[in-house]
């Protein structure tokens, strides 16, 4: 395994010229033109358990503020179709409803769901609304991409814990019990009191479990995921998250909560973002090596993939890191940013997007030594397994 400082030089080289260069000419996956999308279905099998269908280079309404807020995630055309196809996904947790910010919670949240079904149906040639795991499976096999709806927040349960039937019934498939901040639920990551689940929340695990939704435990506090982890009777995910072990920030985990989600039968899902880095110039090397890290930790049934991001490149690199900054002052006026988000960092990595990220690293992977069927299991295996264990079949 990589260690920790020895990625630096390449790291620093790369992102010095990222910034500047077009990301055809730096990235993988990126080579073709924006006009000629990939066409066709990758022979990859992949479950990303946190990430979008999207094409960062439509300009998105409402300004910087549309990075939290489901409404604005959209950005949803042919390019982006394609290359969703393209990259193997067949299936995507796609986040919905509430998160932050003035919107009443539980209102748009609903009203996102309804969103969300027409936009699958308008695209029903390359999209279908995953109910169940074997809708993941009916669409490798139609060659399309099965979007899962989930929260990352809890916040529209309101004081009602039976809302979570209300949701399951609409066919939200998984739930985040708390965002960066604290909630009824719990406290999130940036909570610095570290405070644990309350009991309100102890209720909502348990409905959660009931209607056989899947507990996920991104950006909660460490003591909310160990008391969220103890209160769940089925195996919960942590969708997208890095180790803290390799990289000490608070969005990480600490090796006891990535080992007892193992041990509970569940999974933890690496993402592609700067938290990978203590820098925030995080590089596919850094992907790399927290998977290798909670293969160590957690055994190699229970570590996925959770991107955090879509499968369509930026095209200007220069526009990404502006856009970034932006998001980055208004994540921190809303009170929602995390440590680890600032200027001249982007949410994503650099050198791992487009069509091509999952083929990329998954060659990366097998380069270091990892047989094929461990790269399997983590590319979307073992999610499956874990979807089809929670929801049944």
């Amino acid at each position: 395994m990589t260690g920790a400082g020895e990625g630096y030089p390449s790291r620093r080289a790369f992102l010095a010229s990222a910034a500047s260069i077009a990301l055809a000419g730096v990235g993988t996956g990126c080579t073709r033109p924006a006009s000629e999308p990939a066409r066709t279905r990758s022979d990859l099998f992949v479950v990303n358990m946190l990430g979008g269908i999207r094409d960062p280079n439509v300009p998105r309404s409402g300004g910087p503020s549309g990075a939290l807020v489901g409404e604005q995630r959209t950005s949803l055309d042919d390019r982006a179709l394609a290359d969703a196809l393209a990259s193997g996904t067949v299936a995507v947790n796609t986040t919905i409803g509430y998160v932050a910010g003035p919107r009443e919670p539980f209102e748009s949240s609903v009203a996102d769901i309804a969103r969300w079904n027409r936009i699958i149906r308008a695209h029903s040639e390359a999209l279908l609304k995953v109910w169940a795991a074997s809708d993941i499976e009916r669409a490798a096999r139609d060659g399309k991409v099965g979007m899962i709806q989930g929260f990352q927040n809890a916040a529209m349960m309101g004081d009602d814990a039976g809302r979570v039937g209300v949701f399951a019934g609409l066919g939200v498939k998984i739930i985040q019990l708390t965002y960066n901040v604290a909630n009824q639920i719990g406290h999130g990551s940036m909570v610095p009191e570290n405070g644990g689940l309350t009991e309100f929340g102890r209720d909502v695990v348990a409905e959660l479990n009931a209607t056989k939704t899947l507990v996920d435990l991104s950006h909660s506090g460490e003591q909310t995921c160990l008391d969220a982890i103890e209160a769940s009777t089925e195996p919960i995910a942590i969708t997208h998250t890095g180790c803290r072990a390799v990289t000490d920030l608070p969005r990480n985990k600490t090796d006891q909560e990535l080992r007892l989600v193992a041990e509970g039968g569940g999974i933890v899902g690496i993402y592609f973002m700067p938290f990978l880095a203590v820098d925030g110039m995080a590089v596919a090397d850094d992907v790399v090596e927290h998977i290798e890290h909670a293969v160590q930790v957690c055994g190699e049934d229970h570590v996925g993939i959770g991107t955090d991001g879509g499968t369509t490149a930026h095209d200007d690199m220069e526009a990404a890191y502006e856009a970034a900054r932006r998001d980055v002052e208004a994540r921190r006026a809303a009170g929602i940013g995390a440590a680890g988000e600032r200027a001249g960092v982007v949410p994503f990595i650099p050198d791992l997007q487009g069509p091509d990220q999952f083929r990329k690293l998954a060659d990366m992977l097998r380069d270091r030594g990892h047989t094929a069927e461990r790269v399997e299991k983590i590319l979307g295996l073992n999610a499956l397994r874990v979807m089809k264990g929670v929801w049944g079949s």
